[in-house]
């Protein structure tokens, strides 16, 4: 008489992705027969890079709507692999996987290092660099992102390059030129880009990775200024990895939810 032994649980696993990081780790963990993988975008982005595997789109209604969702679809552990500054998604992750019992961890690459010839000034948030930026430079390379270009709109003495993947809605003035654009970037498409629209600062938040980083190596070739809005405060109740890796590792301990 033979016996079988019984094969191990599936867990399912949430990713908040949006992320280089996030695409990573799902491709991991369809590979791995012992997961099953959901990935969730904002939706933002109107032609987002979609990861391997299952995948929602939109929001879930704040930490209640999330909660419930991850009870619905009996989730045995969320990575929230969003961008650095996604703060509310943070926060609402967090009050989630807290109600709703369900292993929670957050995957965050690491922010960028200044290098010699750096020319940073590095301020809290935006509004800080609103405030700082005319002391710097009066023709702008903007890169925080469609969502902030409204805070720069009112410097009108200055002319900006605002470079985002998607437009923003709201009009655009005169001074403010838009660049729809995707990384990665080279460095000699930055130089470039800045040599010809006589870039004399560079506004940036610390995203980390390498997709964008060649701006920084252009800047610091050309001895540009580089106006650095810094990343949000951890959450104190969060556990942080800075690799996909520590996240497959932290995800082979998550027992499976009973029920």
């Amino acid at each position: 008489m033979s016996t079988t032994m019984a094969s191990a649980p599936e867990r399912r696993v949430l990713i908040l992705g949006g992320t280089a990081e996030a695409r990573a780790l799902a491709a991991l963990i369809a590979d791995q027969p012992a997961l099953a993988v959901v990935s969730s975008l904002a939706g933002r982005v109107a032609d987002p890079r979609l990861p391997v595997g299952e995948v929602r789109i939109g929001g879930f209604g704040g930490a209640a709507g999330l909660t419930r969702w991850l009870t619905e679809h009996h989730i045995d552990a969320m990575v929230d692999a969003t961008h650095p500054y996604a703060t509310r998604m943070r926060t609402a992750a967090v009050d989630a996987a807290t109600t709703a019992g369900v292993a929670h961890l957050r995957l965050e690459r690491p922010g960028w290092t200044a290098q010699q010839g750096d020319r940073w000034h590095r301020v809290p948030n935006v509004d800080a660099a609103v405030r700082m930026l005319p002391t710097l430079g009066r023709r702008v390379l903007l890169t925080t992102g469609r969502q902030s270009i409204a805070a720069f709109l009112p410097l009108s003495g200055l002319w900006i390059l605002a470079r985002v993947v998607d437009a923003p809605a709201d009009p655009i003035p005169a001074h403010v030129q838009l660049l729809r654009s995707r990384g990665p970037y080279t460095l000699s498409g930055e130089l470039d880009l800045m040599r010809t629209h006589r870039i004399d600062v560079l506004v940036t938040k610390d995203s980390g990775g390498p997709l964008t980083e060649a701006k920084l190596a252009a800047a610091r070739h050309l001895g540009l200024p580089v106006l650095m809005i810094d990343r949000p405060a951890p959450l104190a109740s969060s556990t942080v990895v800075t690799t996909v890796e520590e996240a497959m590792r932290w995800l082979s301990g998550v027992p499976v939810q009973p029920g």
